[in-house]
């Protein structure tokens, strides 16, 4: 049961990513005009986009789940800084803290790794 709730609970935090990256993709003349708004260059969505699908798909999977945990644990705080910082607007105070929590649930996948459902198992 362990085995399946920790497959399921990996599932569950890289969706919002692996979705995420997607709709930056579909909407991406959009989504470098909002960054751009907050100063951050329009060329970081590449690297943000690669993180949000491959890190997703790597974490579900199980393969190098600890370094794409972590990497997403530390995208989750930059962005969090960067784009949810006015703590003012009871929406982006609840969004930074979404942000925070998702860099917490990374941060255990890093610490802890997968359990036998992983390619890292296998391996």
């Amino acid at each position: 049961m362990t085995n399946i709730l920790d497959l399921v609970a990996r599932i569950l935090i890289s969706a919002l990513f692996l979705l995420n990256g997607v709709f930056k993709i579909s909407n991406y003349d959009g989504t470098v005009g909002w960054m751009e708004g907050f100063g951050i260059p329009g060329i970081l969505i590449i690297p943000a986009i690669i993180l949000e699908i491959v890190g997703p798909i790597l974490i579900i999977l199980g393969y190098r789940a600890k370094i794409a945990a972590g990497l997403l644990s530390l995208f989750c705080i930059a962005t969090a800084v960067i784009f949810h910082n006015d703590f003012s607007d009871h929406m982006q105070l609840g969004s930074f803290l979404k942000n925070v929590a998702l860099a917490g649930g990374f941060l255990f996948i890093f610490v802890n790794g997968t359990k036998d459902f992983s390619l890292d198992k296998k391996f």
